[in-house]
């Protein structure tokens, strides 16, 4: 097959696609875990200002949150240091920014909801259990809480992996080089948009495989020892 020298164009592109799905999944873990604290709180704000959150980005279609976050975030920047804070300074958010930020955001509002029924698995006597032995709200969650709800909730956030890694396409909206792009500059230099479409198409497959590799390895990793995993 000839890449008629668009062979690293399409590399640097898968390269910047792991980037970007590994820094948008990781921003999403953590909105997650805040959104499902919120959700779960008993104060009746906190659950108003969690519901609000993941009702609103799992209901927007991807790309319009990719533009909304992308040139809104930027907006709102430039109002802070040049209008609130009279530095008058430019500002701009870089294409690989944006994209995390509305991928995280998406990832998040979807991870909350695993988070949250996760935890709701977890029998209430494991909790009162901690209690009885002294054991802090904190360090209930910490040694009881989290590491069985990342058994748990593993399937569930490995699927929504899964999903965020092709949403990478997306932020190609933006002008991020990423897979999706470089196939398509590739192509339109080439006039030869089946040849390249199609190497980006092998390369998000193998990434995919790769992916579920690995998530069936943490899996497998995170039911160690429990009763009934893996078929004992």
């Amino acid at each position: 097959m000839d890449f008629q020298g668009y062979g690293d164009l399409l590399i640097k592109g898968a390269a910047m696609t792991i980037k970007l799905v590994l820094g948008a999944v990781s921003f999403g873990l953590v909105l997650g875990l805040i959104g499902t604290t919120l959700k779960l709180s008993r104060n009746a704000l906190a659950r108003a200002v969690g519901n609000a959150y993941t009702d609103l980005f799992r209901g927007l279609p991807e790309l319009l949150v990719v533009l909304i976050m992308y040139y809104g975030a930027e907006a709102l920047v430039r109002w802070l240091v040049n209008d609130v804070l009279a530095l008058d300074v430019a500002v701009s958010i870089s294409p690989y920014v944006g994209g995390v930020l509305s991928l995280g955001l998406i990832f998040g509002a979807y991870a909350s909801e695993v988070f949250r029924g996760a935890i709701l698995a977890i029998p209430r006597g494991h909790v009162e259990a901690a209690r009885a032995f002294g054991m802090g709200p904190l360090l209930t969650y910490r040694r009881i809480i989290l590491p069985q709800v990342w058994r748990v909730a593993l399937p569930g956030l490995g699927n929504l992996f899964l999903v965020s890694l092709k949403d990478t396409a997306l932020v190609s909206a933006i002008g991020l080089n990423e897979l999706m792009r470089s196939a398509n500059i590739a192509g339109r230099s080439t006039r030869d948009y089946f040849t390249f479409l199609l190497v980006a198409a092998f390369l998000y497959l193998a990434m995919t495989m790769v992916s579920m590799a690995v998530i069936a390895l943490l899996e497998r990793r995170a039911n160690r020892g429990h009763v009934g995993a893996a078929g004992h």
